[in-house]
């Protein structure tokens, strides 16, 4: 294939062009912005999982509580109706043994009250984990609220670079020709980088020294003959910086 000289170099700068693209993808994939959200959004499944495991403890202790004040509820019911009974008077054996049972339901009433009390103090304990729970969920929700801006913004930054790098590429395509054109994409295709500068006898694109053969080929090789690397089929452009 014969391209005028000029026209081979402007390759370089199609290359060029190609490659800031594959830049803004790779970065794009691999914004620090985005493994910055990635770590907040784990950190939220944990803290919404800390709150819902603590309003779950607080919900049982509130259960607790209610059965245990029934359960006072229900002796003191007892202890009253068996008080009326004593006072109403009764026959010896039977007011001893109310007198008994009396007992035993205060001590059972001291033991609710105990335990009621217990379970209040575990409750008031669990009810700041619910507060500081809920209080690091809304800080992680912040965070992940400032953290999404700050991606849209690099992701707006990207865009607009790769808009007006494409853009580049698409004035350059219409200035090559189609064959040129063909040969460079199919090639790319292939090895990644479609055409490189000969500098100092190496390879811009697989950046390896070419033996003497091929140096001689190039040397004797037409200035508008459209040459490729024989490691990596790159097109090879040809300067005054080649080493030929």
């Amino acid at each position: 294939m014969k391209v005028d000289p000029a026209v081979q170099a402007r390759l370089l700068d199609l290359a060029e062009t190609d490659a800031e693209l594959g830049r803004i993808e790779h970065r794009r994939r691999n914004l620090p912005e985005l493994e910055a959200l990635s770590e907040l959004e784990t950190t939220l499944r944990e803290r919404r999982d800390a709150v819902i495991k603590a309003e779950t403890a607080l919900s049982d202790l509130d259960a607790d509580a209610a059965r245990q004040e029934k359960d006072i509820d229900s002796v003191r019911a007892r202890e009253e109706r068996d008080r009326k009974l004593l006072d109403s008077g009764l026959p010896g054996k039977q007011q001893t043994d109310l007198e008994h049972e009396l007992e035993t339901l205060h001590r059972r009433q001291s033991a609710l009250e105990d335990d009621l009390l217990e379970l209040m103090e575990r409750r008031e304990a669990v009810e700041a984990d619910v507060k500081h729970s809920q209080a690091q969920l809304t800080v992680t929700e912040d965070e992940i609220s400032k953290a999404n801006e700050r991606r849209d913004t690099a992701l707006e930054e990207l865009d607009t670079k790769h808009a007006r790098r494409t853009e580049d590429r698409e004035q350059l395509l219409g200035e090559l020709p189609a064959e040129l054109v063909t040969l460079y994409e199919k090639v790319r295709a292939q090895r990644g980088t479609g055409a490189a500068m000969l500098r100092a006898k190496r390879c811009g694109a697989c950046r390896l020294e070419l033996d003497r053969s091929a140096l001689a080929e190039l040397r004797d090789a037409a200035a508008d003959q459209v040459c490729r690397c024989e490691e990596c089929g790159a097109i090879l452009v040809r300067t005054k910086e080649s080493g030929l």
